[in-house]
């Protein structure tokens, strides 16, 4: 059993690294005075998108965005938190960058990365897909991470209960479309889904800027929404990750037994 306090963050990404940068630098200050063990921002947060944001990375500023990583674990550092921050990462070994998560830790080292393992066909033009997990423990909690379009891959969450984590933290990039979309019917329902079949806990972050399907939010295991922030408009929740608590959960009795591949309980 442990809690986490975690501060969930949005704001309107864009293609300005600077202005990303602020906001973000903002945001982990005001987390850190409210006293957040962990602050957790969207998809590309500091780099931008590409393909939507920026057409793509043929002349991207890489040192800008260096530069602007190095200002911020600085911080991260002198406040003495945990920070999920979206960034693209270039690797010399790969053809294409990655879209990826750092966890950055309360001594300002990106302690671990996340490469998003399911590129949208827009996404893989631009971005490498990555090939592996990646877990961590905070405060006695086991936690994940995971970007976007991973969600549409239920076989993810399901190898992640076998390693048993109790908590996702998944960031989007849903927003600048051009007009309604089923996104706003599907996405957080989709993790609403996750999380109760799981029995995860889940903080889902995504970009406010216009036109957003829908905003960031804070998910129970059992599936409720606890919280949630203002469509397309730039803030911060402060919401607790308790394993302690108990919730329904309607799978309990035989979700070993669905994981062990036996699809029936028939014999129970």
């Amino acid at each position: 059993m442990g809690q986490i306090k975690v501060a969930i963050c949005q704001f309107e990404v864009g293609t300005d690294v600077l202005e990303n940068s602020r906001w973000i630098q903002l945001f982990l200050k005001e987390a850190a005075q409210n006293g957040a063990d962990i602050v957790h921002f969207s998809e590309c947060a500091l780099s931008g998108y590409a393909g939507v944001d920026f057409m793509g990375f043929e002349d991207f500023d890489w040192h800008l965005l260096d530069e602007q990583t190095q200002i911020i674990k600085k911080l991260v550092a002198g406040l003495g938190i945990w920070a999920i921050i979206g960034t693209s990462h270039y690797n010399p070994a790969e053809p294409r960058p990655n879209n990826s998560l750092y966890l950055i830790s309360p001594d300002g080292e990106v302690a671990a990365r996340y490469d998003k393992r399911f590129c949208t066909p827009t996404d893989i033009v631009h971005y490498m897909p990555g090939e592996r997990f990646v877990t961590f423990e905070l405060n006695g909690v086991k936690c994940a991470m995971l970007i976007c379009y991973d969600l549409r891959f239920p076989e993810l969450y399901r190898e992640l209960k076998k390693m048993n984590v109790e908590c996702v933290f998944q960031s989007f990039y849903n927003a600048r479309q051009e007009g309604p979309s089923v996104h706003t019917d599907i996405m957080r329902q989709t993790m609403q889904c996750h999380a109760a079949t799981n029995y995860f806990w889940v903080s889902m972050t995504n970009s406010c800027a216009p036109i957003c399907p829908y905003p960031s939010c804070f998910i129970q295991p059992d599936g409720k929404i606890a919280a949630q922030l203002q469509d397309e408009t730039p803030g911060m929740t402060i919401q607790i990750i308790d394993t302690g608590k108990q919730f329904y959960d309607a799978s309990a009795p035989y979700r070993d037994l669905a994981m062990r591949g036996i699809l029936t309980n028939r014999g129970e």
